[in-house]
């Protein structure tokens, strides 16, 4: 691929990111992404990408190459007995990190929070981040932890804890583009594994019922 075509791909990634943060998903047509971009062929997205929900997962798999390399090192990391925050952490940290680095105004945030609300797109999330052998091993290792939960309750919260996350650092990231944050991201991120670590483990007082169903974003 020519440095011209990279450049173009990196535009209209960069435009997309933007719009769909800014107005949805649905809201935002090919043609606007690459207008914004200033591209002069407004066929410049199926060209580049074929479609949509290919861009999308573009986007996705830009996020986590940029995290892959910072979650392996904190994995390597671990002590062969490492508690639950530890991993937790492993999950969060690269997430937080990545966003703290990007200039400002960012969109990344606010597109995740986009993607993982429209039903008809959210499972491009998982399906992006699914070949990722770090976030497998996080799994696997945090599932002992965790053995005393049911699995449809962990299931939910897990789910209920992935739209936790992105909400809370979509709206972090409007904050910072104000002007209004508080704190910093890393003090985000430790609130975040604080608070996820507690959920994952609280106690389950009754056992049956509906469960909440999990969401297309699980965090485990």
């Amino acid at each position: 691929m020519g440095q011209r075509s990279e450049r173009a791909q990196r535009a209209l990634l960069d435009s997309a990111e933007e719009l769909y943060a800014r107005h949805g998903i649905d809201a935002v047509s090919n043609r606007k992404i690459t207008e914004h971009a200033g591209a002069s062929n407004h066929s410049a997205v199926t060209y580049h990408f074929g479609g949509r929900d290919e861009l999308i997962k573009a986007l996705l798999r830009r996020q986590l190459a940029e995290m892959e390399s910072r979650r392996a090192e904190l994995v390597a990391g671990l002590a062969a007995d490492a508690g639950l925050w530890d991993l937790v952490a492993c999950r969060i940290l690269p997430l937080v990190e990545q966003l703290a680095a990007l200039p400002v105004p960012s969109w990344r945030a606010r597109f995740l929070h986009q993607v993982h609300g429209v039903s008809a797109v959210a499972p491009l999330m998982n399906s992006a981040f699914d070949d990722s052998e770090t976030l497998a091993e996080v799994r696997r290792r945090v599932l002992p932890h965790v053995e005393g939960v049911p699995e449809k309750v962990l299931q939910a919260r897990s789910g209920i804890l992935g739209h936790m996350v992105l909400g809370l650092c979509a709206e972090y990231e409007a904050q910072v583009e104000a002007g209004t944050q508080e704190g910093d991201w890393i003090s985000v991120g430790y609130f975040l594994i604080d608070a996820v670590t507690g959920m994952l483990v609280a106690p389950v007082t009754r056992r049956g019922g509906r469960v909440a169903p999990a969401s297309s974003h699980n965090l485990i």
